[in-house]
């Protein structure tokens, strides 16, 4: 049982809905996107997404894409995205952390190696979109063997024959992409996620938390009444972006944590 099972066990057993939060790593800079992360637990965040920069990332809208340049700037690497969460896991080994990304900064790594670095560095669980379910022997199934979580994405593009390719080999929980489009680019509907997330429970057991377009802790609520959980990332990513300190950035994450806990 990985870290992620762990903790969606945990929330259920309490009646409870996953809060999880995104943030870029090096965003702003490498000591204060730590400072950011250690912060996350404690505003009430049960999974920490943590982005891998990248320099074409052809999901995500302009509030990521500007994190992801900004962290590189600053010179993030994956090596010292690693050791971010190395030094985020001297003070807390029970919060689940999931690398989000694309695969070429993996692939330039080697699978082998980087597997083996993002197990001891504490890593749970990966999102690489760019990644098919046609591509799983690539990285998916190694991972898998190196004992972690291998989530995928649905989206409102993927329909009855194409859902159970999707959800083959998909572990820890399903993320529904909730808008078709990039990230930030507009709100997510209720009414329009909820036969998505029903369709997506009868083919698996998986835990389902619905990201993209959720901005406010009243969506947060709405949403996370839906399905398992939902995820917020632009609209925290536009704090750092503010130049917001901790303390706020970590008010703003305990407001939105706390609507999807009350669903």
């Amino acid at each position: 049982m990985t870290r992620i099972d762990a903790k969606f066990a945990a929330l259920k057993a309490e009646g409870r809905k996953a809060f999880v939060a995104y943030v870029m790593a090096g965003d702003p800079d490498a000591a204060r996107s730590l400072e950011i992360v250690r912060a996350l637990p404690g505003a009430g965040v049960d999974i920490i997404e943590l982005g891998l920069p990248f320099t074409d990332p052809m999901a995500d809208g302009p509030t990521i894409q500007l994190a992801g340049q900004r962290a590189l700037d600053q010179g993030m690497t994956l090596a010292k995205t690693l050791d971010l969460a190395r030094a985020f896991r001297e003070g807390d080994d029970t919060t689940p952390i999931v690398l989000m990304g694309y695969y070429n900064p993996i692939y330039a790594r080697g699978v082998e190696r980087f597997l083996a670095e993002a197990v001891e560095a504490g890593i749970d669980g990966l999102i690489v979109v760019d990644l098919p379910p046609e591509e799983d022997e690539e990285l998916c199934i190694p991972a898998q063997k190196q004992g972690l979580n291998f989530i995928r994405l649905a989206t409102p593009t993927t329909d009855d024959a194409r859902l159970p390719k999707v959800l083959t080999n998909t572990s820890g929980f399903v993320y529904y992409v909730s808008i078709t489009g990039i990230t930030g680019a507009a709100e997510a509907s209720g009414a329009d996620v909820a036969p998505e997330v029903a369709r997506i429970k009868a083919h698996t057991d998986l835990p389902v938390v619905v990201g993209f377009g959720v901005k406010t802790p009243e969506k947060a609520r709405e949403i996370a009444g839906i399905a398992d959980g939902t995820v917020v990332g632009s609209a925290i990513v536009n704090e750092i972006a503010q130049g917001r300190s901790v303390a706020e950035i970590s008010a703003y994450v305990a407001a939105l944590a706390q609507g999807a806990h009350e669903a």
